[in-house]
């Protein structure tokens, strides 16, 4: 194939990936789209079910219905109107939370012991309300759509060359390093500001949230280090929350529908 035809190739993907750019209501940051919401939420949906029909359900009524209460809270606080499910999985290894495009969320009784009360339960799935409002999977799916074109293209164009598995494997690391984690990183930093602000609007104390990655540090045992992982450090977590805890506070301050923190 003539580099003349990859090149116009590259142009045009240039093209579409600048076409497909949104703007996200929540935060105004610039996001890439190039699925739409109807193919996430099908998605998210097949692949909830296919969870949950592999997962024991937490028949425990108390918790079902603090996580319903506080879904349901949060839910509303968000503004945005999605079909959403929250289910409480009995897996208590597991100290985790998920949501699923399109508002399927799912909370692992696992934990319920760190969060300790129902605020920072609050913070946990205001968290993960906040990747699906945010449209994350979907800038994700994009991400690893334009890399692997990229990639490809990479491939075609150095065809000719006898380092060509040398350059694909670099290439490959710096995306993986370079950009797609470091990016999984600055979404769950964003998640947890918006949460923060969905369960102070909802009427949650949003200074549990604090007390929540401070004690997910301290379950996390041996970490990688942050260069090599999804997900930023619980400490600086906490930290690069309290930067936020003044208009969380305000907002919480606000909020008609405040309510006592109540221990599990």
């Amino acid at each position: 194939m003539g580099k003349q035809l990859v090149f116009g190739f590259v142009a045009a993907a240039i093209l579409g990936t600048a076409v497909a750019c949104v703007t996200s209501p929540e935060t105004g940051r610039s996001q890439l789209n190039l699925v739409s919401d109807s193919q996430m939420n099908s998605m998210g949906e097949q692949a909830y079910q296919e969870m949950l029909a592999k997962s024991k359900i937490s028949k425990n009524p108390a918790l079902n219905a603090a996580v319903a209460d506080i879904g349901r809270r949060i839910a509303q606080a968000s503004g945005v109107d999605y079909e959403w499910e929250f289910t409480v999985i009995d897996d208590p290894k597991t100290i985790n939370a998920f949501c699923l495009p399109g508002g399927k969320v799912a909370v692992y009784t696992g934990i319920i012991p760190v969060a300790k009360n129902n605020a920072a339960l609050a913070a946990v799935i205001g968290h993960e309300v906040a990747h699906a409002t945010l449209r994350h999977s979907a800038e994700r799916v994009s991400q690893q759509m334009v890399m692997q074109m990229g990639m490809t293209m990479a491939s075609l164009t150095f065809s000719d060359s006898k380092y060509k598995n040398t350059i694909a494997g670099l290439l490959g690391i710096g995306a993986q390093f370079g950009v797609a984690l470091p990016f999984s990183r600055y979404h769950e930093s964003e998640a947890d500001r918006v949460g923060l602000e969905y369960m102070a609007k909802a009427g949650f104390d949003p200074r549990e949230a604090i007390g929540l990655w401070e004690r997910m540090g301290s379950q996390s045992g041996s970490r990688p280090p942050e260069i090599l992982s999804t997900h930023p450090d619980p400490i600086r977590r906490a930290k690069a929350l309290n930067q936020h805890m003044p208009e969380a506070l305000q907002i919480y301050q606000n909020s008609p529908l405040r309510s006592a923190t109540k221990s599990f």
